[in-house]
């Protein structure tokens, strides 16, 4: 498809929340299951922005005349989300982590901002609009199809939870208000659909590498997209690569269509479907729902705060495990480890033990396995996990230091785990090497057509750390290599 002659435009919005306290309150951000303390009623109404004119979007959710309905919990709400108390001062870490998301992605920051108020009252908000601050702007991504900008990094609240959806009638779950979402926009530079991808993807890169929220819900991607002809249509929702090129290509030839078929097409947000076709939502919001937030003082950002962050700046996932693989790992632990958050663990250990391989066994598999196996709930699985972990610097160290072997390590993690001080766990009796080869014999013969690594698994069972691995590795080989 030649996407230059259709006049092909598309950029990125993508919403990524903080793994911080709210953003202008002390409040956690922990999303909750259990039943609320209180329940608040409200209505809400449009207001002029600082144009003067009233936003067609907010115009259009005003018509629907609902009522909306928010739950409270006391120990993790508090007036400000019921917009009752003036927002306190921005928080400071969801600050640095929007500075750096900034630097990685080449912007320069704004050293005065003003935070302003985005009217939204599709109930999302019980104050009738969400607070917002641009931070950064002039930055860019490089692709293998040139520079896409990133025309601004903002950060701003993310919205109430809707829980229930009736005729008339929504109600909204404010654990979710105010948690800190960072926000990036691309310039419209994107030339194709896999470009869209490959920024997208990059991006997202950029953001795990900072501290940020996981799981689902908590990165949203939007995409914007236009050809000549046609209008610009936000998609939301695009969280799926799966689907990320096709309900592209399906937009454009939803404008296609219509533009052959000499109809009009309307500028509009549109969601997008698990078939990769999209439906409307509602229009686009424009610049007229945006006034400033009386509340607050000008955002300063100052250059001392800018320098202590670039100083600081986080590497990329990508670059961790391109060392990680240098270092030895096979792919799936790398994943393990990034996806887990415990890189840093990772490289302390190693410095104990400078064996790449078996430091990650200790900290992602062992630990995992025995926990598994001694837990009787929950909660014993994290407090014999967290033992564990605590104890891998004593037994790496005894390893380093030739108390142990390396075959001993998981003998040694499952006696802490029975109950054993670090101490009494790192001893283990000799067997006398004339019991030991009759015994891995007996192994062998009571099981025949193994391979060696089956074998040896089933013989340091037997033997449970009280002999040396390579020794019974060489047994075993000496006998499976005459059957």
């Amino acid at each position: 498809m030649d996407y230059t002659k259709l006049g092909f435009k598309c950029g990125l919005e993508v919403h990524q929340q903080l793994d911080t306290a709210k953003l202008f309150c002390a409040c956690v951000s922990v999303l909750r299951s259990d039943e609320p303390d209180l329940i608040v009623e409200r209505k809400l109404h449009p207001v002029a922005g600082e144009s003067g004119e009233v936003d067609v979007a907010a115009k259009h959710e005003a018509e629907k005349n609902l009522d909306f309905f928010y739950q409270y919990y006391k120990d993790s709400n508090c007036l400000v989300e019921l917009d009752e108390e003036p927002p306190h001062e921005i928080n400071s870490d969801a600050l640095g982590i929007a500075l750096q998301v900034a630097l990685l992605l080449n912007c320069r920051i704004f050293p005065i901002t003003q935070i302003m108020r985005k009217t939204v009252i599709d109930g999302s908000n019980t104050s009738g609009f969400q607070r917002t601050v641009l931070i950064a702007h002039g930055g860019y991504v490089e692709t293998a199809s040139g520079k896409v900008g990133i025309e601004t990094i903002g950060l701003e609240e993310d919205a109430a939870r809707i829980v229930s959806n009736e005729k008339g009638k929504k109600i909204y779950r404010l654990d979710r208000l105010g948690i800190p979402l960072v926000e990036i926009s691309t310039s419209p530079d994107i030339k194709t659909p896999e470009q869209a991808k490959e920024v997208a993807l990059y991006i997202g890169n950029v953001l795990r590498s900072c501290r940020v929220k996981r799981g689902l819900g908590t990165i949203r991607q939007d995409v914007n997209v236009s050809i000549k002809g046609g209008a610009r249509t936000e998609i939301k929702g695009m969280q799926d690569m799966k689907i990320f090129v096709k309900a592209i290509e399906n937009e454009i030839g939803r404008q296609s269509n219509l533009i052959e078929n000499k109809k009009e097409v309307v500028e509009g947000v549109r969601n997008v479907l698990p078939d990769a076709t999209t439906e409307f939502l509602r229009p686009i919001p424009g610049a007229a729902r945006m006034y400033p937030e009386t509340d607050l003082m000008l955002l300063r950002i100052s250059r001392d705060r800018i320098n202590e962050v670039k100083k600081n700046l986080p590497q990329l996932r990508t670059d961790i495990a391109e060392e990680l693989k240098r270092e030895g790992l096979d792919s799936e632990m790398i994943g393990i480890l990034l996806k887990e958050n415990r890189v840093d663990e990772f490289r302390s250990l190693l410095e104990v033990l400078n064996n790449p391989k078996v430091v990650a066994k200790s900290l992602l598999i062992y630990s995992k396995e025995i926990a598994k196996k001694f837990a009787g709930s929950v909660e014993d699985t994290e407090r014999i996990s967290e033992l564990l972990n605590s104890s891998l610097d004593f037994i790496l160290g005894a390893v380093a230091k030739k108390k142990i072997s390396e075959a001993q390590i998981k003998s040694a993690m499952e006696r802490i785990a029975e109950g054993k001080s670090f101490e009494d766990a790192i001893v283990f009796e000799k067997e006398d090497e004339g019991i030991v080869e009759e015994k891995i014999l007996k192994i062998i013969n009571e099981k025949p057509g193994l391979n060696a690594n089956a074998y040896m698994g089933l013989v340091m069972k037997e033997f449970k750390g009280k002999i040396d691995g390579k020794k019974a590795m060489e047994i075993i080989k000496k006998y499976v290599g005459q059957n």
